[in-house]
């Protein structure tokens, strides 16, 4: 049996184009293992929407479906910041509906659609939910691109480094 002694260094240890060198290999270390956007996906089906599939790169997209869409901007504006693009996205949605509403109303009682006015009613509702629903999904489709440009960004692989207390050989390998 042979015993070796291997130096190792921390990351902040190592000279700087060696410590380079060391976070480019590590590029994808918060993105190689697990499905980052789990959270973004859970986040979604808390308010009602299901991603079924997103693309961050040249075919930029997100699909998913929504089962009821007041329920969903009413979850939304009750828990995301005023601040979210969501936020922005749902509440521009109830006041267009509500405007909707009123519109195929008798008048008097403005948040009810009377019986008449229904299928027209119902026709330009479908239209603004697919709008609603084209708009959300692109909300987010952009929180996954950001989240993922972040994980992968250099400061995002430095915390990550110095939080699992990773050691480097001379090569900027992890040891």
């Amino acid at each position: 049996m042979k015993i070796k002694h291997v130096k190792t260094w921390k990351l902040n240890e190592l000279p700087e184009d060696t410590k380079q060198k060391a976070i480019e290999k590590l590029y994808d270390i918060n993105i190689e293992f697990g499905d980052w956007w789990d959270q973004i996906y859970e986040d979604a089906a808390d308010v009602g929407i299901k991603i079924t599939s997103f693309n961050i790169d040249r075919g930029s997209c997100c699909e998913g479906v929504i089962y009821d869409f007041v329920e969903t901007a009413q979850k939304i504006i009750k828990n995301h910041g005023e601040l979210c693009e969501t936020y922005l996205t749902a509440n521009n949605y109830l006041e267009d509906r509500a405007k909707l509403v009123e519109k195929y109303s008798d008048g008097i009682e403005t948040d009810i659609v009377t019986e008449d006015n229904e299928y027209d009613f119902d026709l330009e509702c479908d239209d603004l939910d697919e709008e609603f629903k084209k708009s959300i999904l692109e909300d987010y489709r952009i929180i996954l691109s950001k989240n993922y440009e972040y994980l992968t960004s250099k400061e995002a692989i430095i915390e990550t480094i110095e939080a699992n207390d990773y050691d480097f050989d001379v090569n900027g390998n992890i040891f």
